[in-house]
């Protein structure tokens, strides 16, 4: 039976999930995720704990928040005055909305959670919404080729 190793194309379906069991990301067999190992299109740990597997295996790899969206910083949680958001939008807490922020004397559209309004204060957070999460992933391998295969499922998920 193959197993799958470094620079083999690979066809999977999975669950990300948090430690409590909320599943935040999926890809079915119906709309898997592919992508080339090796190619670190992916976290690190999640490409090499398929390292091995064959078609139809089961494993949860689970990945932790320094590799994944990093720790959550206290410092990117911050108080905006209501005008921040212009005339057109009433910030709730729980929306992520897209912001505008200079870096580097450049000009981003980042997202920003809400996490309470108080009059004209609005606190936000910055961090990305899986910031300082041990995420679990339990993955099947659907297929593997060699790299270079074609296929048709899903690019964008888990990095």
């Amino acid at each position: 039976m193959q197993k799958l190793k470094e620079g083999d194309y690979v066809t999977i379906s999975y669950d990300g999930m948090l430690e409590n069991g909320e599943i935040f990301e999926s890809a079915t067999a119906d709309n898997p995720f592919e992508f080339v190992v090796g190619e670190k299109s992916v976290f690190p740990s999640f490409e090499t704990g398929l390292i091995g597997m064959a078609p139809g295996e089961t494993r949860t790899i689970k990945v932790g928040p320094e590799e994944a969206y990093g720790p959550h910083r206290e410092e990117l949680v911050q108080t905006l005055n209501r005008s921040a958001f212009g005339e057109k939008i009433a910030p709730q807490p729980g929306m992520i909305l897209g912001m505008t922020v200079e870096k580097d004397g450049r000009n981003h559209q980042v997202p920003v959670m809400i996490l309470a309004v108080n009059g004209e204060q609005v606190s936000v957070d910055y961090n990305h919404p899986l910031a300082g999460q041990e995420l679990l992933y339990r993955i099947t391998i659907q297929a593997i080729a060699e790299a270079g295969a074609a296929g048709g499922g899903n690019k964008s998920a888990c990095h």
